[in-house]
C-alpha cells in the first residue's frame, strides 16, 4: 500500500512539534540558569547529601517492612508455605535496607 502525501505530513508535522518542544525547553533552561555562589564547609553539603540520600533508603525499607508483615499475616490465614517464605524474605531485607546507615557504620568502624 502506498502512503499519500497526508500521512506523510503528519509523520514530519509529529517530528517537528518534538523539535520544538526540544527547542523551547533547552532555551528555558539556558535563560533560568542561575550562577550559584558555593559558601561554607563543602563537606556539609556532602554531608547533607548523604543524610537525604540515606532518608530516602530508609523509607523504602519501612515501605518493605510493612510488606513483609502483610505478606506473613496473609500467609498465615491462606497456609501458604511459599508465601510465607516470600513475607520473612521481604521482612529480612525491609530490615537490613531500613539499618543500612547503621550497617555500614559498623562495617567502616
Amino acid at each position: 500500500m502506498r502512503k499519500g502525501k497526508n500521512s506523510m505530513r503528519s509523520g514530519s508535522r509529529g517530528a517537528d512539534k518534538v523539535l520544538r518542544a526540544l527547542a523551547l525547553a533547552a532555551a528555558a533552561a539556558c535563560a533560568c540558569a542561575v550562577t550559584a555562589f558555593a559558601e561554607g564547609d563543602p563537606i556539609q553539603v556532602v554531608n547533607n547529601l548523604s543524610s537525604f540520600i540515606f532518608g530516602l533508603i530508609r523509607a523504602v525499607g519501612i515501605i518493605l517492612l510493612g510488606w513483609g508483615i502483610v505478606q506473613v499475616g496473609m500467609s498465615l490465614q491462606s497456609h501458604d508455605p511459599s508465601q510465607r517464605s516470600n513475607g520473612f524474605l521481604t521482612l529480612a531485607g525491609g530490615i537490613v535496607i531500613t539499618f543500612t546507615r547503621e550497617i555500614l557504620d559498623l562495617i567502616v568502624g
